[in-house]
């Protein structure tokens, strides 16, 4: 039995190839993901790891002021005399005083940021200090330190990309009090041992002038670092150290900044994984409809051959084990080339990710044994247990009965499908009418959504053949006695035509689901900025970064402008929860912004926030009650002061007044700025004058509400396109389904091909034959996949109305080209079987078995 089944897989060689290139595609994205992420985390840590001193000294508690992407929000400082302290303490080395930004840009010769797209643009002030490991973190590499105002040393990647050499005027835009700086290149340096700064850029300074630009001229530092002389260990150091400390301040080793920054990036990382894990499993599942056809087919064709091995003895455990192990063989192949194709695929993420700001070119694949481990797993289980139907059915027909020329479907088999299909897919819709009508929230929606899924599934072979039957209705008219051919051949088989075209439905299914959310996320912002935003312009960051506080009060100098209103947001702790927080002045606010108030007003006064009605349901506020938020400074007790809608406008659940947050410690950067323009005056002078006041700053820009809404959408075209992009895997891997089928349909109908020849048909009207039925299954899986994403789409549109989705839009165009499309794949799709049953012998296919 062994040898027989490897001279089957061997007489089988391309149709085992097209089964083994769909585990490749989707073990390739899962072996890919980890190897990415793997060599995303390892630069980070690395990165951490140069950094981290002995011991940190700084204010208590100040990862908080981190959490969420806020690093640098915090306000607090440490005293300068407090250096001179711990260097006197016994076990430490020297202790040097830190200043740092993370919203310090470089503004390259041609006029350009360099980095930005969410890389932080960090300026620091020069120190020799050593981390943990001895090694430097900065080494100058050309030039000397600065050692006065407007001297910098620039990394050595951000220099050349920018441009500059020594002696150069360099031009830097901050989130400080001056916007705008200029100053003089003398020299270069390399972060770390690597130089990797993973698409960030570094800016190095003399400590008075970083003092001056962000601490106000404050005679402080951000945290201090402390490094031990080698009598103690660093924890022991730490400890030593803590003794020492006044009130409010805290102390760390290298481990503890080190976890802390990888639990900061591992949340970030999750989010990357789980996004790409979910393109592999959906490539996965297609990729099981394909392998469960090629056994279903091969199995069925290879019938005479097992009976006759049951006749000599096999038994049926035997025959299960032989099918098992062509899949066993299939799944290795398939999981060996996808875990090589990986590393391809973690190249080009690589490089996507560079594109968009992440700079790993200096960092090299990181390659874990869990990535083969899962690699294999996930390839050979996922194609065992696809074949393991097909196996069971070898072993279960009976010799004499395998003998005949046909294998019939029990119709309990199509009868178990109907009851199953059926039952899963009311159970779906309940679980979604619950979810939609009741407020059963995302998870029921979800598992709803997934037991329909699977129920149509079921139910493909039984309402497929009506469908069918419509798609095929044309063809006796246009194509005459080929057309009826064409149609009967795809009825023939509906659990074969069904599991082919079901691999079409779902990719079809979320390409439309995610076509009906795009749609509506984009009208959503569309009618959101026509009727919430009064203001004219909208002042924001372009690399995604907030930016100095001035620069509402300079536009709120122009001639023609009556108000420019900041937004700020930082992060809090309310309840014991970390939480986004949102600042602005109330009644300010609500002349740009239209703000749908339940209770209580905008005016916040210095003491009062704004909560909106959610939040204040799930907490159980209501106006007047106190709310206690930690900020970076420390508790702050506030009234609440009005009940308001949920708008993304507002962009978080919390509204603090700007008093308040600067009193808590949040530094004074702004994100965005309402402008609003007086009645009568000359738009075009208003927007000239706003632009003059914004000339020397190229990462802040100003938009007027046909241009902000505009920027609001092209996220949503560029997330869609990558989408589409992840998803289309999952339609080529259908398209080798139809490939396959239709190749494999082709053999085992030979006898029919070469009667049909014999009587009459040309080789056109074969091709043409074949094409058509081609196409018919194509359609089915784009009808099905793209009702499916209707349903699926509206739900999860209703289901999210009230965090921004308001308007439902289907692209009813896009989705007419979607069927369309998939028509065209059926033909070509059809290309390789119809050419192959065309140049069949017609002699040898009519005395064929």
């Amino acid at each position: 039995m062994l040898r027989a089944t490897f001279k089957s897989l061997l007489a089988h060689k391309l149709r085992m190839a097209m089964s083994a290139f769909a585990i490749v595609l989707g073990v390739a994205f899962v072996s890919g993901t980890f190897v990415f992420t793997d060599t995303l985390n390892s630069s980070f840590t690395d990165l951490f790891r140069q950094t981290a001193p002995d011991v940190t000294v700084r204010p208590e508690k100040a990862e908080a002021a981190a959490a969420g992407g806020f690093t640098g929000s915090d306000t607090r400082v440490v005293p300068a005399d407090l250096v001179d302290t711990l260097a006197a303490l016994p076990g430490v080395a020297r202790a040097d005083g830190d200043v740092s930004d993370q919203s310090t840009f470089i503004i390259g010769k041609d006029g350009k940021v360099v980095g930005g797209n969410g890389a932080p643009g960090v300026a620091a002030n020069y120190n020799d200090a050593p981390a943990a490991d001895g090694s430097p973190i900065v080494t100058i590499t050309a030039g000397v330190a600065p050692t006065g105002p407007g001297e910098l040393l620039l990394d050595e990647k951000s220099a050349a990309t920018a441009g500059y050499a020594i002696g150069d005027t360099v031009r830097l835009v901050t989130s400080g009090a001056q916007p705008s700086v200029t100053g003089t290149m003398v020299g270069t340096v390399r972060f770390g041992e690597s130089g990797n700064l993973v698409g960030a850029t570094l800016t190095i300074m003399d400590t008075a002038t970083a003092q001056q630009l962000y601490l106000g001229g404050a005679d402080a530092f951000n945290d201090i670092a402390v490094t031990g002389d080698g009598s103690l260990s660093n924890q022991q150091l730490r400890d030593a150290v803590t003794a020492a400390l006044p009130a409010g301040f805290e102390a760390l080793d290298d481990q503890q900044i080190a976890t802390e920054n990888e639990n900061q990036l591992q949340q970030g990382l999750s989010f990357i994984t789980t996004f790409l894990l979910v393109f592999a499993a959906v490539a996965l599942i297609v990729g099981s409809f394909l392998i469960l056809n090629t056994f279903s087919i091969i199995v069925a064709q290879r019938s005479r051959e097992l009976a006759l091995f049951r006749a000599l003895g096999a038994s049926r455990r035997q025959v299960t084990r032989s099918v098992l192990f062509e899949a066993l063989v299939v799944g290795l192949v398939g999981s060996t080339v996808g875990l090589l194709l990986g590393f391809a695929l973690a190249l080009g993420l690589k490089a996507l990710f560079g594109a968009i700001g992440l700079d790993l070119s200096a960092a090299g694949l990181v390659f874990q044994w869990r990535t083969v481990a899962v690699a294999y797993a996930v390839g050979v289980l996922i194609t065992l247990v696809a074949a393991y139907l097909p196996a069971r059915h070898a072993a279960k027909v009976p010799p004499v009965a395998a003998m005949r020329d046909d294998v019939a479907i029990p119709e309990s088999s199509m009868h178990r499908r109907l009851v199953g299909g059926t039952a899963l897919t009311v159970l779906g819709a309940g679980l979604m009418v619950w979810a939609l009508a009741f407020g059963g929230g995302l998870p029921p929606l979800g598992g709803g959504v997934f037991a329909v899924f699977i129920g149509v599934a079921l139910l493909s072979p039984v309402i497929g053949r009506p469908i069918v039957t419509a798609i095929a209705w044309p063809y006796s008219r246009l194509f005459g006695t080929v057309g009826v051919l064409a149609r009967e051949n795809a009825r023939r088989n509906p659990r074969r035509t069904a599991a082919t075209a079901s691999a079409l439905m779902i990719g079809l299914a979320l390409v439309t689901t995610m076509a009906v959310l795009g749609q509506s996320t984009k009208s959503s912002v569309d009618e959101l900025v026509s009727t919430d935003l009064k203001a004219d312009y909208v002042v924001s960051n372009a690399v995604q970064s907030p930016f100095s506080a001035t620069i509402a009060a300079q536009i709120a100098e122009v001639p023609g402008v009556t108000a420019a209103v900041p937004e700020r947001f930082g992060s809090a702790k309310v309840n014991g929860q970390q939480t986004l927080v949102a600042g602005f002045d109330g009644d300010q606010f609500g002349r740009v912004v239209a703000i749908n108030v339940k209770s209580g007003d905008l005016q916040t006064g210095d003491d009062g926030i704004l909560v909106t009605d959610t939040r204040a349901a799930t907490d159980g506020w209501r106006v007047g009650d106190t709310v206690t938020v930690d900020l970076p400074a420390g508790p702050a007790v506030l009234r609440v002061a009005g009940i308001i809608a949920t708008s993304n406008f507002v962009g978080a659940d919390i509204v603090l007044p700007l008093a308040a947050l600067e009193a808590g410690g949040v530094a004074a950067m702004d994100s965005l700025v309402y402008v609003d323009r007086a009645p009568g005056a000359d738009p075009a002078a208003v927007s000239a004058a706003i632009g003059t006041v914004l000339a020397d700053l190229p990462t802040v820009t100003l938009k007027d509400q046909k241009a902000f809404a505009d920027s609001q959408r092209a996220p949503v075209d560029q997330l869609l396109a990558i989408i589409y992009a992840l998803l289309g895997l999952a339609v080529i891997i259908a398209v080798l389904g139809i490939v396959n089928t239709l190749a494999l349909s082709v053999i085992e109908r030979t006898r029919e091909v070469g009667l049909l020849r014999a009587v009459g048909m040309s080789r056109r009207q074969l091709r043409s034959m074949v094409r058509l039925e081609s196409v018919a299954i194509a359609v089915l899986g784009a009808v099905l996949g793209v009702l499916l994403g209707l349903v699926f789409g509206i739900s999860l549109q209703r289901a999210l109305s009230g965090q921004g989705f308001a308007v439902l839009s289907v692209p009813v165009l896009q989705l007419v080209v979607f069927v369309v499309l998939s028509g065209l794949i059926g033909v070509l799709a059809a290309v390789f079987p119809a050419r192959r049953a065309a140049r069949m012998d017609v002699l040898r296919a009519i005395t064929t078995d």
